[in-house]
């Protein structure tokens, strides 16, 4: 993982420097802040490490331009000169800690393995809607608070895009919030089984196996060594289509608990106050107001079947959103996913000409993914074949555009990677 380190004093940045060698990190260190963010242009980092008194810029101001650049890049402020409102106002642009110097290079290291591992498996938004009006969807919230005390694996079941992946965010908020959280493609599993690298990151948190009615033959047998390999440390969750059927042995160490996520049709009491939630998030990201629905748009929302379920919704309220600019929506023209052939992308930071277009290709990239994976109807296999990926490498690619696997082909954000 990509480690950017700031600290105009050589001594102290070479110190730094060194106690990282040998370790997971890949380190670029640089005394100057315009430096820094050059370097963030060219290429991003997982960390950013900085001191805040430094030449020609303060650390906080560079914190708020690099987050510009990089909304997840994790920060860490250090100084020896920190004062209460500093450090507050840090904590405001999105720093993870802050580190008074002198410190303990055993405190810095402790502090980039927790790091580590929210980079690799960052926890969810707590702020992803989360809509229980329904009496089906009361009961199933009823149960997940139960779930959330017990430590059993939980199996979700339900249809295509009925929102699997959405209750195990849930369950893992609920149980607890803040600790590192994976999902894993069960098609992206090969007969070596999970990667043992990934499963030391979620350790104290939680895994989630998207797509299980996926899971290759193969992959079976070294998934069961994986869960019952002692001190795991973590909590398994997967979700497993309507009518699939998994195997004897996974059914053992996962059939303890299962929980069903009923289709969009049957929780008609959530459709509007969940479509209004998308659409604020959605609004949110792109630092604009939300539209209002007007009632011949509400209406049309009822009267859908949704066969997409909450995908469906998604997608349509992401095109709709991407092509008006007004302040309500009267209408929506169609709903028929994937019938418009427009990519409409936000237009990237402003800066030189090099880094706008590498920010514009990276969104067209992330457009073009979920695209595909919503053509593909969630079928992770079909959607690589189609793409001329590997399932391994569109898997990647997901996670580096910050694509949940477990919603395969949702296209519900268009916030830049």
């Amino acid at each position: 993982m990509d480690l950017l380190l700031v600290e105009d004093k050589d001594s102290f940045r070479r110190l730094l420097t060194q106690a990282l060698e040998g370790s997971a990190w890949s380190v670029r260190a640089v005394a100057d802040p315009q430096e820094a963010l050059r370097a963030l242009e060219a290429a991003p980092s997982h960390v950013l490490v900085t001191d805040l008194r430094l030449p020609g810029m303060s650390g906080l101001e560079l914190i708020r331009r690099a987050r510009r650049l990089h909304p997840t890049l994790r920060v860490v402020l250090m100084s020896a000169f920190g004062e209460p409102r500093d450090i507050v106002e840090a904590m405001r642009l999105g720093a993870e800690d802050f580190l008074p110097k002198p410190f303990d290079l055993d405190v810095f290291l402790t502090l980039l393995e927790r790091l580590r591992a929210l980079v690799g498996a960052p926890p969810p938004d707590p702020a992803e809607p989360w809509i229980a009006h329904s009496a089906s969807m009361q009961v199933l919230d009823q149960a997940l608070r139960r779930a959330a005390g017990t430590e059993l694996p939980v199996l979700f079941l339900g249809e295509q895009g009925a929102g699997k992946g959405r209750c195990a965010r849930r369950l893992h908020t609920l149980r607890h919030p803040g600790a590192p959280y994976l999902s894993l493609a069960a098609a992206t599993l090969g007969p070596e089984g999970p990667d043992p690298g990934l499963l030391k990151l979620v350790q104290g948190g939680s895994l989630y196996l998207a797509g299980l009615e996926h899971l290759a033959p193969e992959a079976v047998a070294p998934l069961v060594r994986a869960m019952d390999a002692a001190g795991t440390g973590f909590h398994w969750m997967a979700g497993l289509d309507s009518g699939a059927v998994m195997s004897p042995d996974l059914a053992q160490r996962l059939g303890s608990l299962e929980l069903q996520v009923p289709p969009l049709r049957e929780r008609r009491e959530d459709l509007l106050a969940l479509a209004k939630a998308l659409l604020e998030r959605g609004a949110r990201l792109e630092g604009r107001p939300a539209p209002w629905l007007e009632r011949p748009a509400e209406r049309q929302l009822l009267d859908h079947g949704w066969p997409g379920n909450v995908r469906e919704l998604e997608a349509l309220l992401v095109r709709t959103l991407a092509l008006s600019d007004g302040p309500a929506i009267r209408a929506f023209p169609d709903l028929e996913l994937g019938c418009s052939e427009l990519m409409s992308l936000p237009w990237p930071e402003r800066g030189p000409l090099d880094a706008m277009v590498r920010a514009a290709s990276r969104l067209a990239e992330a457009h073009l993914l979920r695209r595909a994976l919503a053509q593909a109807d969630g079928d992770l296999p079909r959607a690589a074949e189609g793409l001329g990926l590997t399932l391994r490498s569109l898997a990647q690619r997901l996670r580096d555009h910050g694509i949940p696997l477990e919603d395969r082909g949702s296209p519900v954000s268009r916030k830049a990677p």
